[in-house]
């Protein structure tokens, strides 16, 4: 049962939650920690190593969803039957909440960007989640259930990191637009907005960009090398102060429990200080990080 005073009846833990992007960072730890209060955690994970390293975890609330990688309808089609039968075996009717988290991004400067790469990217964080609501919608709709969205915490154009931003931007109209579409339900679209979280994927952007380099043509790299230099510096001083994913749990647990939730929580190393970018003049915003990047 969910142990909030926030909470209301036993709706939590009765329709379950589907959670993508389980296999480590702030998935694995959100699924770990909601199943830990109660609710039945669906852990979507592409590798059945990662479904092996949830189930030795033998909570018995936690369960792993494999393969699914949303840029596979098949996948998704397999994981909607799946939870159907899964939740049937417990006399559950409904899928109380998504939480839209799987994704990775990259370091690179859009001039060389990999544009396959871009495109996974792209599918695994915008149009997937799309066909995972469509699949998904009804079951929502039968438990008065919300969606939340693991997002960044503003809407700025962040040079050479674009390839989590420019999807976070789609994803930002894309919630708007459905808090309009699915009113007549009262289906609450939730953005969970994450500053610096420590996670794996930190250290392996690093390494992706190395082995960027040795694939760029040399004009990019005479290009480029120098300042994406200094911006992993910058981003290396940064990461000394990243927050643990499981605050990011607390956060989404909170949110799932309100009886009114906000449409916007924040969580994470300068969440606030990018939340209050977001309300100043776009050329003012833009002017102060491209300052920043020219020191």
């Amino acid at each position: 049962m969910c142990k909030s005073n926030k909470c209301f009846g036993n709706q939590f833990p009765s329709g379950g939650l589907l959670i993508t992007g389980c296999s480590s960072g702030i998935g694995r730890s959100t699924a770990i920690y909601l199943a830990q209060k109660g609710f039945y955690a669906f852990a979507g994970v592409r590798k059945e190593q990662d479904a092996d390293n949830l189930r030795k975890l033998n909570e018995p609330n936690l369960i792993p969803v494999c393969p699914l990688d949303l840029t596979r309808t098949e996948h998704i089609d397999h994981a909607f039957e799946y939870i159907s039968n899964e939740l049937k075996k417990r006399n559950k009717v409904g899928l109380y909440a998504i939480i839209n988290n799987a994704g990775g991004g990259f370091i690179s400067p859009i001039e060389l960007m990999d544009l396959d790469k871009f495109k996974t990217e792209v599918e695994t964080r915008v149009i997937g989640p799309i066909r995972l609501l469509q699949t998904f919608l009804p079951m929502i709709r039968a438990s008065q259930g919300r969606i939340l969205w693991i997002v960044t915490p503003a809407l700025l154009p962040t040079p050479f990191v674009s390839s989590i931003h420019i999807c976070d931007f789609a994803v930002n109209c894309l919630i708007r637009t459905l808090k309009i579409e699915l009113k007549k339900w009262d289906i609450p679209q939730i953005m969970i907005r994450c500053g610096g979280i420590k996670t794996e994927g930190v250290e392996k952007s690093y390494k992706q960009l190395e082995e960027s380099f040795k694939h760029w043509s040399q004009e990019g790299i005479t290009l480029y090398a120098d300042i994406l230099r200094k911006e992993v510096e910058r981003l290396k001083q940064f990461d000394k102060n990243r927050t643990e994913p499981i605050e990011v749990a607390k956060t989404v647990y909170r949110a799932l429990c309100d009886r009114k939730p906000r449409s916007r929580y924040r969580v994470g190393y300068m969440s606030g200080l990018a939340a209050m970018l977001e309300y100043l003049p776009q050329t003012f915003v833009d002017y102060i990080i491209a300052k920043r990047v020219e020191k």
